[in-house]
C-alpha cells in the first residue's frame, strides 16, 4: 500500500494547491483515533478555513469535492466522510489493503526499507563501559538501545558507524590495578591490608591468578601477555584492561552486539587533540583565566554556568576531552552523533555542545544527540535482586542472560522508553504465556510458521503466494491485520526519527494480538483453494513484518516453539 497511500498524497497535495497556492506542501495523512472512522484522516480543512476566510466544514466539503474528482482516489477510496467541525476521514477499498500483502511477500526482508545512502554518514556512540568490571544491567540496556536505534537507522538508509569509547588510564583503572596486585599478593577483601577504596568482586581474583600463570588475554581491540610479576604495575593495569575488555566481549557476543571501533580516551592525549582543543577554544576567545584555572565561557550558549576547563593544578576537568572526541567524530566526517548514555551524564550535555559551538568548527546546533536511560531494578520471586557474587555488588549483563534470554532480555529493555524507570522480572521473562510479551510476539511468527509448513507438506509452495488472488481477504479482521501492516514502514520511520526503539516493540506487540485476533476469527487451511490461499498469503506477509521489526531490536523470530 505504500504505493497507493503516496497516490493518494500526491492527490490530496494537488487538492490543497487548487484550494490555496502553498499548501500542496503541508500535505500529510494521520492515523484516526477511533479505527471506526476510517483508515486515514486529514484535519488540512481545519488549518486553511482561517486564510481562506471559511468556515472549516465549508473547505472540507471543497477539499472533498476536488479529492473525489482525483484517479488515484476513485480507483483506491471507498468514502470520504467530513465529520466534527472539518475532519476528513478516508476509507480505503479492500483492495487497496491487499496490496499490503503483494508490497510484502515480493520486498520480504526489505518492506519497510529504505536504499542505502538516504541519510548522511552517522556514529552512535554506546555502551562505553571503562574496563573496570563486568557490564551490568544498566549497560545492557544501553547496548539493546544503541543496537536498535543503529538497526533503526540503517533501515532508513543511513550509514551506521557504532562506537565504544572508553578510559585506560584513568583513576578507576588504577584503583583496577591496585586491586588485582593486592589479590596477586594473597590478599582478599576483609583483610586488614586490603585498599579501603579496592574493588570486591570475585573478578579480581580472576584477574590476579590468571596474570600470574602468565596467561595471554585478547580482546576485539587489545592484546596483552601477563609478565606475572606482581611490582609491575603497569604490565599488571595493562593485563587487567585487555581481561575485563575480553569479558565485555563476551557479554556483548552474547547479546549479539558488536562494534566498528573501539575509540579510547588515553588516545585523545597522546595524539594532541586535547591539547589543540583548548588552544582552538583559547583562540577564538571563549575562554578566561580566574582563580588559577582556565574557563570556558559556556553560558554564551546555553550553559547555565561557565565551566572549568583545566584546574588549578594544571590537570584537565572530564568534558574538556569529551569536547575533543566530538569535534573528532564531525571531522571523521560524521554529519550526525548519537550517544546513549546513563541518565546521570544529564549535566554533561550543555557543557560538551557549548564546548563544541565554541570550537567554531561548523558543527550545528545540537550536536551530538543523546539517548539517556534510567538503571534496571530486577526483580524475582517479587524481590529485588542487588547483588551478584560475581560483580560482587551489581547484577550483570551476563546474570541476566543466564538466567533467562539474551532475546528476552532485549525486548524486556526496549519495551519502555529509555528515560522511564524499569523493572525487569525474571519470572515474567520465563513465563511461555501472552503477558509475557517477547513469548506472546515470537509465539505468533511460530504459530504462522506452523501452518505454512503443514501446508508446505501438503504440496504447498511459498514462494507462489506473491501472485495470489487476495479478493477474498474481505473480513474485518483481515482488513484491520493489512492495514496495520502497511504502517509499518512509516512507524520504523518516525520509531529512528524520534530515536525511540520502544516503538517497534510496541508495534510488534500490537501485530501480534491482531494476528491472534484474526486467527481466532478465521481458520486458514479451508477446503476452498482460493480463499486458503488468499489467508496464506496474509499470514505469510504477517510472519515476515514480524521477523522484520524483531531484527530491528536484535531479537530472534524462531520457527517453532
Amino acid at each position: 500500500m505504500l504505493s497507493i497511500k503516496k497516490d493518494l498524497l500526491a492527490a490530496l497535495a494537488d487538492a490543497l494547491e487548487q484550494l490555496s497556492p502553498g499548501a500542496g506542501t503541508k500535505a500529510a495523512f494521520e492515523s484516526p483515533k477511533v479505527a471506526a472512522h476510517g483508515d486515514f484522516a486529514c484535519t488540512a480543512a481545519m488549518q486553511l478555513a482561517k486564510p481562506l476566510k471559511q468556515n472549516p466544514r465549508q473547505t472540507a466539503e471543497a477539499l472533498r469535492a476536488l479529492l473525489l474528482q482525483a484517479p488515484a482516489v476513485e480507483r483506491w477510496v471507498d468514502a470520504i466522510e467530513i465529520a466534527g467541525p472539518g475532519f476528513i476521514n478516508i476509507r480505503l477499498k479492500p483492495a487497496a489493503k491487499q496490496e499490503t500483502v503483494r508490497e510484502v511477500l515480493q520486498a520480504g526482508a526489505q518492506y519497510g526499507r529504505e536504499p542505502e545512502g538516504s541519510q548522511p554518514r552517522m556514529i552512535v556512540e554506546f555502551v562505553s563501559a571503562n574496563p573496570t568490571g563486568p557490564l551490568h544491567v544498566g549497560h545492557g540496556r544501553q547496548a539493546a538501545l544503541g543496537d536498535a536505534i543503529c538497526n533503526l537507522f540503517a533501515t532508513q538508509g543511513a550509514q551506521v558507524w557504532r562506537e565504544f569509547y572508553y578510559n585506560d588510564a584513568g583513576v578507576q583503572i588504577h584503583t583496577l590495578a591496585t586491586s588485582t596486585q593486592a589479590r596477586a599478593r594473597g590478599l582478599k577483601p576483609g583483610d586488614a591490608d586490603w585498599p579501603e577504596l579496592a574493588y570486591n568482586g570475585d573478578y579480581i581474583a580472576d584477574i590476579a591468578a590468571d596474570f600470574l600463570a602468565g596467561k595471554t588475554v585478547k580482546s576485539d581491540d587489545r592484546e596483552f601477555t601477563a609478565s606475572g610479576d606482581i611490582e609491575d604495575m603497569e604490565a599488571i593495569r595493562q593485563f587487567a584492561v585487555a581481561y575485563l575488555r575480553h569479558e565485555q566481549d563476551l557479554d556483548l557476543q552474547a547479546f549479539s552486539v558488536r562494534f566498528d571501533n573501539y575509540y579510547l580516551e588515553s588516545s585523545l592525549y597522546r595524539s594532541g587533540r586535547v591539547e589543540s582543543t583548548v588552544a582552538r577554544l583559547k583562540d577564538a576567545g571563549k575562554t578566561y583565566e580566574q582563580d588559577g584555572a582556565l574557563w570556558l565561557k559556556s553560558t554564551d550558549y546555553g550553559d547555565d554556568k561557565d565551566r572549568v576547563m583545566k584546574k588549578s593544578d594544571g590537570t584537565f576537568t572530564y568534558f574538556v576531552p569529551d569536547v575533543a572526541y566530538h569535534l573528532a567524530k564531525w571531522e571523521r566526517g560524521f554529519a550526525k552523533a548519537i550517544n546513549i548514555q546513563g541518565m546521570d551524564h544529564h549535566g554533561t550535555i550543555a557543557r560538551v555542545r557549548a564546548g563544541l559551538q565554541a570550537a567554531d568548527a561548523g558543527v550545528p546546533l545540537g550536536y551530538p544527540d543523546y539517548v539517556l536511560h534510567t538503571m534496571v531494578r530486577v526483580v524475582r520471586n517479587g524481590e529485588e535482586v542487588k547483588i551478584s557474587k560475581r560483580a560482587g555488588s551489581y547484577v550483570t549483563l551476563r546474570d541476566l542472560i543466564e538466567w533467562t534470554s539474551a532475546d528476552a532480555v532485549r525486548f524486556f529493555l526496549l519495551s519502555r522508553k529509555p528515560d522511564t524507570e524499569y523493572i525487569f522480572d525474571i519470572d515474567l521473562a520465563l513465563a511461555r504465556n501472552n503477558e509475557n510479551p517477547v513469548y506472546y510476539v515470537q509465539y505468533a511468527h511460530a504459530r504462522i510458521c506452523s501452518i505454512l509448513t503443514t501446508w508446505a507438506a501438503q504440496g504447498g509452495d511459498e514462494g507462489h503466494l506473491k501472485d495470489v488472488d487476495l479478493s477474498a481477504l474481505s473480513s474485518p479482521q483481515a482488513q484491520a491485520l493489512m492495514l496495520l501492516l502497511a504502517k509499518y514502514p512509516d512507524m520504523l520511520s518516525h520509531a529512528a526519527s524520534g530515536l525511540a526503539p520502544h516503538d517497534v516493540a510496541f508495534y510488534l506487540r500490537e501485530l501480534a494480538a491482531c494476528y491472534h485476533s484474526y486467527y481466532d476469527a478465521e481458520r486458514i487451511l479451508v477446503d476452498d483453494e482460493a480463499v486458503k490461499l488468499a489467508r496464506l498469503a496474509l499470514i505469510a506477509a504477517t510472519a515476515q513484518v514480524l521477523h522484520n521489526g524483531l531484527a530491528v531490536l536484535g531479537v530472534s523470530a524462531p520457527r517453532k516453539m
